[in-house]
């Protein structure tokens, strides 16, 4: 399942989900919301190609490291310090792949996913640099 949505998301149900009689083991990725002096965040997106990436993410992943199941969710929206950002959940026979796996879903997100964070302090906000929102020069 890719998901992208404003709703909070349960990491025990996308857990659950991914066991099967083949899954030996499974490698979650769950970003909460840090305090690092922030109060809160915006995550925008262009969300009918963020969904496109994902699924284009989770195909290459599952073909590279040959899992049985992956879920990415991933939140927009005004979140708060503790709020879930993303969650990944790779269901594999083997712990190795599933593994490499996530940390491979999570960079490619990082690199490709039009999702861009906003963060908000006492002093003030900042897009976050490296996120190019289209919106900033």
């Amino acid at each position: 399942m890719i998901e992208v949505t404003e709703d909070d998301f349960n990491p025990g149900e996308y857990i659950e989900a991914a066991r099967t009689r083949q899954t030996g083991g499974i490698v979650t990725f769950t970003g909460i919301v840090r305090d690092d002096d922030i109060t809160s965040m915006d995550l925008e997106a262009y969300k009918e190609v963020a969904l496109e990436e994902l699924t284009l993410i989770q195909d290459r992943a599952m073909a590279l490291f040959q899992v049985n199941s992956i879920d990415i969710v991933h939140r927009i929206g005004r979140l708060q310090v503790g709020d879930h950002i993303v969650m990944i959940v790779v269901g594999s026979p083997h712990r190795k792949s599933a593994f490499q796996a996530c940390e491979y879903i999570i960079d490619k997100i990082k690199e490709s996913v039009p999702i861009w964070k906003k963060e908000h302090t006492k002093g003030g906000s900042r897009w976050v640099p490296g996120d190019h929102h289209p919106g900033t020069a």
